[in-house]
């Protein structure tokens, strides 16, 4: 308790200068959890209220002093419990890091302490430090089973739109037709267990009849499934909408990757997401909609992390702790959406996890694992294995195929930057006309394009996974596919027809179809991408990709067939020899179109090769990704998930991004030159009523705290959230607590009159080491501390006179002036308030101005002198405006509205 006590008293951080000095990012989150020295000081004594002579504060303690009012208090402070709810966060806000990761330390000392007092706390011990392990086996077998569901359920429900099993509804065409000894090798798809909508309704199977009956059940069927899907998401569960990457991201959700950095956004991995999710993803899967499931799974798994951490105190208690879960999930969904275990920890490790330290590491390898054995046992696919795509090539890949290889990889490259741009642009459109106002009118429109453009085109017609499927499998004499229909060449040493025999015109007219198909998928995932409905990229960007690989592949084998006496091909492809395998080309085409929509490295070749079980060909999966990934950087560095959060306006600082600009912190901080001064709290001259005009008339997130108004010293940071919650319960439990009380941050309460009303201590609140730097510290490193601490806001000091305040809101917003190099853009999160003029001159300079301090240079009329050249001075009015409360015309870009955004999906307004 009495570390807790310590911690919630804001002694268990220690000033940010003093921990600048370790050698990791890790040791500068350890350096928060030092236990600061209670050895008085000459500045303790001044800012606790030392009795010294000229001083208007007197020191009490137990024993006697400067009142029964002050002995009282002290008293009470010795028996002060921790405040409910003080530390938490408010909906659209961000963690703090550092703080978070101080009280888990806290927290396991005192564990670690009492231990040996009993066998109950040994116990106790032992079931916290296996909490990790038991909440992320939960969560791997719970993403494991549903995943085993959703893909049996999004089967059945889309062979349901041709037809339906007369010996077992709850068959789905495949498993209909296993037990049938009526089916040829020719049409292996065609039973009498499987009837058509035609075969029941009209009694038919062929003709025009038959087929356009066909037609409308199809469209009907996918129609419904759509309009169910976005009506139950937006009636029940508004978040369960797009993937879920960006947010957790991005395809995966664009909440997931922003909620792993730190931002809390309430319901989006809640109980009533996670049951709405499952049921719509099979809908929207089942409509027929130019979207995956692979990529909401990760979203669906997240809620299960989420939902199961509430069960341990451990995570349910500290949101960076909970977000080492939410790691762990994201690879474990991964892991059953594509049956790739190691995928998904490296997924999780390079594109979502914010923080991801080594035991993160080990429990999502572990979730990754639990989560596949579950799959696995259940056999959605009904293969015996748990990968999706498997392949098994019969012939090596050769050096010169590394030419065609790397042309698919530029393909991909602009692909990816061209869909970023366009989908971007067509998501700002919805946003801004009447056309987004009607999510459900949307979705039904998309979804009946789609259902009357595919159902003529075999390819567009067959589910997703099934066409990525067909196309990277290899031609044998066991496939009745049109793409394998060659003119055999068959001999002793063969059992298949040889890469090398001439094509049919069966084979041209599936290349001239797989081509409008490609048209088809392209236009029809922009549109599709960003609907409300659950929706993920993976899939349609690897369909893109595959049916553009297996074209070149036919390509290249037609060509090593007609002139395999070219110096290309003459030294590796014999006549009557297997050279080209056109499946490996769909593969490389499809990691290549997807590294270049996601700018993914690492993990996607894991996941790819993981995925297909063709380790073999690495290589060139590494090289068509690169590629893709070079070629896409240079039209713009963000991948469409980045480019969905920048555009809903999430308080995201990538990692990826790189700071190259000589801005210092002066330049950023809030307040500017034309704003009011800087609102502050004095540490012990407040009343209860002049406290809560500050908040009333304000809607700052926090305020500095300084000794008085005309020292104008840093004491600490409150936040606004946790003043409130302090007044409250402060009401609530004590007496004497009036409007006239005065309110202190300081250990001692000052000097009162007798008859004064009892004091309000809110010193538990105080964080007494707010991060600060000095207002000459390059925005470089401003920013670095940002990415690497997780910082809310940090304070801007001159020599130890607070300045102004830096929030992730204020270098969000730098960020995109600096790219502009014009006036600061109408960011997302910057709508409804107040826009301050740019920082920078007409002549594309920054304004040498720092707003509450005058800048003189030591030469006058010589404008680029030394930094240290410059004299320092308050401005006159600055000592008289920074009073003890401020009045309600004041700006809200002084305290730390850093983590706010202006919108949302579903409209909401966040401040």
């Amino acid at each position: 308790m009495e570390s807790e006590q310590l911690f919630n008293r804001g002694y268990c951080r220690n000033s940010y200068n003093s921990i600048t000095s370790a050698s990791s990012d890790e040791e500068l989150l350890d350096g928060a959890g030092v236990i600061m020295d209670f050895h008085t000081t000459e500045d303790d004594n001044l800012l606790d209220g030392d009795a010294s002579p000229g001083s208007n504060y007197a020191m009490s303690n137990g024993g006697g002093g400067a009142g029964g009012v002050s002995s009282s208090t002290h008293l009470l402070d010795l028996l002060e419990e921790p405040i409910p709810g003080v530390g938490t966060y408010d909906d659209f806000h961000t963690i703090d890091w550092v703080r978070e990761k101080c009280k888990d330390r806290e927290r396991h000392r005192k564990i670690n302490s009492k231990k040996k007092e009993s066998a109950w706390e040994f116990t106790k011990s032992l079931y916290d430090a296996w909490s990790g392990w038991l909440v992320v086996t939960l969560t791997g077998l719970a993403s494991g089973a549903l995943a085993g569901v959703i893909d049996i359920a999004a089967d059945w429900m889309n062979d349901l739109k041709e037809g339906v099993c007369l010996s077992a509804m709850w068959f789905n065409h495949e498993q209909c037709c296993w037990g049938s000894n009526e089916t040829t090798f020719a049409e292996r798809d065609k039973c009498p267990q499987w009837k058509t909508w035609a075969e029941l309704i009209l009694g038919q199977a062929e003709g025009p009849g038959s087929y356009i009956m066909n037609y409308f059940m199809y469209t009907y069927w996918a129609l419904s499934f759509a309009f169910l899907a976005v009506c139950l998401v937006k009636v029940f569960a508004p978040y369960a909408c797009g993937s879920g990457i960006p947010e957790v991201g991005l395809a995966y959700g664009k909440q997931i990757k922003t909620i792993l950095s730190g931002f809390i956004i309430r319901g989006y991995l809640g109980k009533w997401t996670l049951v709405i999710k499952t049921i719509t993803l099979v809908l929207a899967v089942a409509s027929g909609l130019s979207l995956g499931k692979e990529g909401p799974l990760v979203h669906v798994a997240c809620c299960c992390g989420n939902i199961f951490s509430y069960l341990f105190p451990k995570y349910s208690k500290n949101e960076a702790k909970k977000r080492e879960v939410l790691s762990a999930a994201s690879a474990a969904g991964v892991s059953v959406a594509f049956g790739a275990p190691i995928g998904g920890v490296l997924f999780s490790l390079e594109e979502v996890s914010y923080y991801f330290p080594l035991k993160t590491l080990w429990r999502s390898f572990f979730a990754a694992l639990v989560a596949a054995f579950v799959l696995r046992s259940i056999n959605p696919f009904g293969n015996s294995r748990l990968v999706l795509f498997y392949v098994e090539y019969h012939t090596p890949w050769y050096l010169f195929e590394l030419v065609p290889f790397i042309l698919l990889g530029v393909f991909g490259g602009l692909w990816g930057a061209f869909f970023i741009r366009a989908n971007i642009a067509w998501c700002r459109r919805r946003k801004s006309t009447r056309f987004g106002k009607y999510p459900v009118l949307e979705v039904i429109t998309v979804a009946a394009i789609t259902a009357i453009v595919a159902f003529p085109n075999p390819y567009t017609r067959q589910n997703t996974s099934e066409l990525i499927k067909e196309l990277f499998t290899d031609c044998g004499p066991l496939e009745s596919s049109q793409l394998c229909q060659y003119r055999s060449q068959m001999n002793g040493s063969q059992a298949y027809p040889a890469g090398t025999d001439t094509a049919t015109p069966g084979v041209y007219s599936a290349m001239w179809q797989l081509s409008l198909a490609l048209i088809f998928k392209i236009i029809m995932t922009i549109f599709t991408f960003g609907l409300k409905v659950p929706s993920g990229l993976f899939i349609p960007s690897m369909a893109i990709g595959a049916i553009a690989g297996r074209i070149v592949g036919i390509a290249v084998e037609q060509l090593a067939y007609y002139h395999h006496d070219w110096f290309l091909f003459k030294e590796w492809c014999e006549v009557g020899a297997d050279c080209i395998t056109p499946g490996l080309y769909a593969m490389v085409g499809a990691a290549a179109c997807l590294g270049g929509v996601t700018r993914m490295t690492v993990s996607l070749v894991v996941i790819v090769f993981e995925l297909t079980g063709g380790l073999e060909y690495i290589v060139p999966l590494m090289a068509a990704v690169m590629t893709s990934k070079w070629v896409g950087d240079a039209f713009g560095r963000e991948g469409i998930y980045e480019a969905h959060i920048r555009l809903n306006g999430y308080p995201f600082l990538d990692a990826k991004e790189e700071f190259t600009h000589t801005t210092l912190a002066r330049e950023v901080m809030r307040p500017r030159r034309s704003d009011p001064p800087l609102a502050v709290l004095t540490q012990d001259d407040l009343t209860l009523a002049e406290l809560q005009a500050v908040i009333s008339q304000t809607s700052y997130n926090g305020f500095p705290v300084i000794v008085s108004k005309e020292s104008q010293r840093l004491v600490g940071f409150a936040l606004r959230r946790d003043i409130t919650i302090a007044i409250e319960n402060a009401r609530r439990k004590q007496e004497g607590i009036v409007l006239n009380s005065r309110v202190y941050f300081t250990q001692h309460a000052p000097t009162l009159p007798a008859d004064s009303p009892r004091p309000l201590k809110l010193r538990s609140i105080l964080d007494m080491s707010p991060f600060t730097v000095t207002d000459h510290t390059p925005m470089e490193i401003v920013v670095d501390i940002f990415r690497k601490l997780g910082l809310r806001q940090c304070l801007v000091t001159h020599n130890g006179i607070v300045l102004g305040i830096i929030t992730k809101k204020n270098i969000l917003e730098h960020l995109e002036e600096l790219k502009q190099h014009t006036e600061p853009l109408a960011s997302p999160w910057y709508y409804h308030k107040k826009r301050h003029p740019s920082s920078y001159g007409p002549d594309g300079k920054p304004r040498p101005r720092v707003h509450n301090v005058q800048l003189v240079p030591s030469l006058t009329g010589c404008e680029e002198q030394e930094e240290s050249e410059e004299e320092v001075r308050l401005l006159d009015h600055t000592s008289s405006t920074i009073t003890k409360f401020v009045d309600d015309s004041m700006v809200g870009h002084l305290i730390t509205k850093n983590d706010e955004m202006a919108h949302v999906d579903k409209g909401q307004r966040l401040f």
